[in-house]
C-alpha cells in the first residue's frame, strides 16, 4: 500500500476519533449541565422522582424527615405529585421547576415534596379528594398542593404556569403572595386548612348513611350513561374524552345478565369509536390515556398499563357476546402491544411517555405521528404502487393539512374499508416510526397493574387458551418477585429489590387475578392465596367499618368512585362475595353487605360515579354460584356467557350447584346442571 493511501486511511481514522471526542464533550456538557444540581431525590428509586433529582429545586420525597423539617423550620410544605410519563408534569418542570427564580422562592421560604402518585397512590388519593373539594371540579396531574408546616392543605391546583397565563396566576406571583399571606395572616391560613380537613371528614361520614337498594338501579344506571353519551361520536361526555373501561365492562355484564340492548347498544357503540379513533394507536396497537378532542382523534399520547388492561377486559367481553372479528382484533392488538413494549421477564412495565426526543427537544406524540410526504416517500421506497400508497394514506387519514401540530398526522379510521395486506403496511410503517427515538419508558413493576393485566388476560383466554396460559405465567412471577418472605410489596423496578410493602388496592387487584387464576386453573393454591391475601387485607386496612388506602400513619380512606381505572374497594367486596362462596364463609358475605350498606347512599345517589359498586352490587343481589366437582368433570366444558358463575374443585362424582348457604341443583350430566342453573338465574 503507498503511502498516499495510508495518509488517506490515518486522516480518515482520527477524524472520526475526533468526531468522537467532539460528541463527547458535547454530550458531557449537556449532563453537567442538568447535573448542577442534585437534591435529595437522587436517593430514590422511583423514575418519576429520578426525573426531578437535578432540578435546582431542593425536592425532598414524601417521609418523616421532611415533615420533621417543615415542623422545625415553620415553613409551609410545597407538594407536587405527578408521574414519569405526564405530558404537563414534564410541562411545569421544564417551566419552573427547572427555573432557577422560581427554585429560589421555593427554597427560601417552603419545603418542596415529590411524589410519585403511582408509587403512593393512597396520598394522591387524599390530595384529589382536596382538589375536588376547593375547586369544585376533578383534579388530574400534575396535582399541587401548598400545606401547613403540620401538613394540612390549604390550597390546590393542577398545572400552573411560570407566568400569569392561560387565565391563571403564574407560579411566582403565587408563591410571593402566599408567603405573604403566610407571614400576615397565619391565622385565616391555619383556619382555611382545618375547615377543609373538616369538611372532608363530613363528606366521608356522609356517604356512609344507609340506602336501602334494589335491582332498579341498573335501569337508573344505564338511563344516567345515556343521557351522558355523546350520540355523535360514540363516548361518555364531549372532551377531554376518556375510555370509561369499567362502566363499558360493566353495560355488557348487564345486557348479559338482562339482555338489555341498550347497555350493549352503548357498550359497543364506545368501544367501536376508541377502536377506530386516533385515541388507538393503529400502527402497533394499544390505547393512549385519553383524547383531548371530543371525536377520538387526538391525544394525548401517554400509554399506561391500566389503560390497556381495562379495555382489554372490555373487548375481550364484547367478542365473546358478538362474535364479531373486529373486537378480537383489538384483543390481539392489545396484547400484541403490551408484550412488545412492556414485558419483560415475564413483569409489565407501567406506562411509556406522551413526549419523544426531536434533536434535543422533546416533542409530544412526535414518535407516533407522521407527515404525509415522509409516508408517501417510505412506501415507495417500499415498492407500494401509486395506487397502493394513496389507498393507505387514505385509510389511515394521513393528509397534506395533518390533524395534528405542524401538519402531521395521528393515524385514525373513518371509513369501514378493507385494506389487503394490512399487517405488512403496519409492520412497513412501525419500521418507518423506529428511525425516531421510542418513548421513555417507566420501568416501575406494580403489584396492582400487574394483576389488573393478569386478570384481563384471563377474559382474553376465553376467546384462546394460550392468554390464561400466558396470565398464569405473568401471575407466578409476580408472585415470586413481588410476595418475599412471607411479604408482599407495592413495587419494584426488575433487577433491584422490592422495599415499598403492598397497598390496599394491591391486594385487591392481585385476590381478582388469583381467583381468576383458580377458576381457570382449578389449582387449589391460587384460592388459598387469594384466601390469605383477603384476611391479610382485613387485618391491615378494615379499621372502625372503614376501609383504608395503606396500613401506614398517614390515613386515606378507600372510596368506591371509579377514577382513572376501578375501585380497588368496589373490587374488594366484589372479591369477598367470591371468596365467601368458595370457602362457605357466611361472616365473609355478611362483612361483604356491610361494606355495600355503608357505600350504598353514594350508589343510591349516582350510580355512574360509582360503576364497578354496582357490578359488585348486581353480583350481591343475583348471587354468585358455584359449580362443584371434580377437576376432570369442570375441564374443557362449555360454559354459559354468565358473569356470577364460579367454578369449585370438589372430589364428588357429580355436579352440584351451590349459592352461598344453599345448594340448589345437583347431577351427574353437564347439560342438566347448566339447564338447572339458566332456571335459577332466570327467576
Amino acid at each position: 500500500m503507498n503511502s498516499f493511501f495510508k495518509n488517506k486511511i490515518n486522516q480518515s481514522f482520527y477524524m472520526r476519533i475526533l468526531k468522537v471526542l467532539l460528541l463527547f464533550v458535547i454530550m458531557s456538557t449537556i449532563t453537567n449541565a442538568k447535573e448542577k444540581y442534585t437534591n435529595e431525590l437522587i436517593k430514590e428509586d422511583s423514575p418519576y422522582l429520578q426525573q426531578h433529582a437535578h432540578n435546582p429545586v431542593n425536592w425532598m420525597a414524601w417521609n418523616k424527615k421532611a415533615f420533621k423539617k417543615a415542623k422545625e423550620e415553620n415553613k409551609m410544605i410545597f407538594l407536587s405529585i405527578g408521574y414519569s410519563t405526564c405530558h404537563w408534569c414534564h410541562v411545569m418542570e421544564e417551566e419552573s421547576f427547572e427555573n432557577e427564580e422560581v427554585a429560589k422562592l421555593l427554597n427560601k421560604n417552603y419545603i418542596s415534596i415529590k411524589v410519585d402518585r403511582e408509587e403512593m397512590p393512597h396520598v394522591d388519593k387524599y390530595f384529589q379528594n382536596v382538589h375536588n373539594l376547593v375547586n369544585r371540579r376533578a383534579g388530574g396531574w400534575p396535582l399541587t398542593i401548598i400545606l401547613t408546616p403540620q401538613r394540612k392543605a390549604f390550597f390546590a391546583a393542577t398545572y400552573i404556569p411560570v407566568e400569569k397565563n392561560y387565565g391563571r396566576t403564574g407560579i411566582k406571583e403565587l408563591l410571593r403572595d402566599i408567603q405573604s399571606g403566610f407571614e400576615n395572616d397565619k391565622k385565616r391560613i391555619y383556619e382555611i386548612s382545618n375547615n377543609i380537613e373538616r369538611i372532608l371528614e363530613e363528606n366521608r361520614s356522609s356517604s356512609y348513611e344507609k340506602k336501602d337498594l334494589n335491582i332498579s338501579l341498573v335501569n337508573q344506571f344505564v338511563k344516567e350513561i345515556d343521557n351522558s353519551f355523546d350520540h355523535e361520536n360514540h363516548g361518555i361526555g364531549e372532551r377531554p374524552k376518556f375510555p370509561h373501561a369499567s362502566t363499558t365492562e360493566t353495560l355488557l355484564d348487564i345486557y348479559k345478565v338482562f339482555k338489555d340492548e341498550k347497555a350493549l347498544e352503548l357498550a359497543t357503540k364506545m368501544l367501536k369509536a376508541m377502536a377506530n379513533g386516533g385515541i388507538n394507536d393503529q400502527i402497533e396497537g394499544g390505547f393512549y390515556r385519553y383524547s383531548v378532542d371530543e371525536k377520538w382523534m387526538i391525544p394525548h399520547f401517554e400509554k399506561m398499563l391500566y389503560t390497556n388492561a381495562e379495555l382489554l377486559s372490555s373487548y375481550s367481553k364484547a367478542y365473546i357476546i358478538t362474535k364479531d372479528e373486529f373486537y378480537k382484533n383489538v384483543v390481539d392488538g392489545i396484547i400484541s402491544f403490551t408484550k412488545k413494549r412492556f414485558e419483560d421477564q415475564n413483569l409489565l412495565y407501567s406506562a411509556s411517555d406522551a413526549d419523544s426526543l426531536v434533536g434535543n427537544e422533546k416533542e409530544e406524540g412526535a414518535y407516533f405521528v407522521f407527515s404525509y410526504d415522509e409516508v408517501a416517500d417510505f412506501l415507495k421506497k417500499k415498492n407500494y404502487s401509486s395506487n397502493e400508497i394513496e389507498e393507505i394514506i387514505e385509510y389511515f387519514n394521513i393528509t397534506f393539512e395533518g390533524n395534528f401540530e405542524n401538519g402531521l398526522n395521528n393515524p385514525y379510521l373513518s371509513k369501514d374499508t378493507f385494506l389487503k395486506n394490512l399487517e405488512k403496511i403496519k409492520k412497513d410503517l412501525t419500521e418507518l416510526r423506529s428511525f425516531k427515538p421510542y418513548p421513555f419508558i417507566d420501568n416501575k413493576i406494580l403489584t396492582s397493574w400487574n394483576a389488573m393485566y393478569i386478570s384481563a388476560l384471563f377474559e382474553a383466554g376465553k376467546i384462546d387458551k394460550k392468554n390464561s396460559e400466558n396470565a398464569i405465567k405473568l401471575l407466578d412471577e409476580v408472585l415470586k418477585k413481588l410476595y418475599v418472605k412471607d411479604i408482599l410489596y407495592h413495587q419494584r423496578l426488575v433487577h433491584k429489590k422490592p422495599k415499598v410493602k403492598a397497598l390496599f388496592e394491591d391486594y385487591s387487584f392481585l385476590i381478582s387475578a388469583l381467583l381468576k387464576a383458580y377458576d381457570f386453573s382449578l389449582d387449589k393454591k391460587y384460592l388459598a392465596l387469594a384466601s390469605k391475601f383477603n384476611k391479610e387485607a382485613i387485618n391491615k386496612f378494615y379499621k372502625q367499618k372503614n376501609w383504608l388506602m395503606s396500613d401506614g400513619e398517614f390515613k386515606s380512606h378507600a372510596d368506591v368512585y371509579d377514577s382513572a381505572y376501578k375501585s380497588s374497594l368496589s373490587l374488594m367486596i366484589d372479591n369477598i362475595l367470591k371468596i365467601a362462596l368458595l370457602t362457605d364463609d357466611l361472616e365473609l358475605q355478611n362483612l361483604a353487605k356491610k361494606s355495600l350498606d355503608n357505600n350504598s347512599y353514594v350508589l343510591s345517589s349516582r350510580p355512574s360515579s360509582s360503576v364497578w359498586l354496582l357490578r359488585t352490587y348486581l353480583a350481591y343481589q343475583k348471587g354468585y354460584i358455584s359449580l362443584k366437582a371434580t377437576k376432570e368433570m369442570l375441564s374443557n366444558k362449555e360454559y354459559i356467557n354468565y358473569p356470577f358463575l364460579l367454578k369449585k374443585l370438589d372430589n364428588q362424582k357429580k355436579y352440584l350447584a351451590c349459592k352461598i348457604g344453599i345448594c340448589f341443583s345437583y347431577s351427574e350430566d353437564f347439560t342438566e346442571i347448566i339447564k338447572e342453573i339458566k332456571k335459577n338465574i332466570e327467576k
